[in-house]
């Protein structure tokens, strides 16, 4: 079992287009409640509707 290296995994949030930072926030895991709280303050706030589907 890999460890989950929390600053590579945000590089990539910040850098993806929006489907990708909706897959990674998604099917990520192993990430802290802080920790997802720190890749939300990388997401687009008028999509979050997109992503609260996603999570279903």
């Amino acid at each position: 079992m890999s460890t989950v290296n929390f600053e590579e995994i945000k590089t990539k949030f910040i850098n993806a287009d929006l489907d990708e930072k909706i897959r990674i926030y998604t099917t990520t895991e192993g990430l802290s409640v802080n920790e997802f709280r720190e890749l939300l303050k990388y997401y687009p706030i008028q999509h979050l509707s997109k992503l609260e589907k996603a999570l279903g």
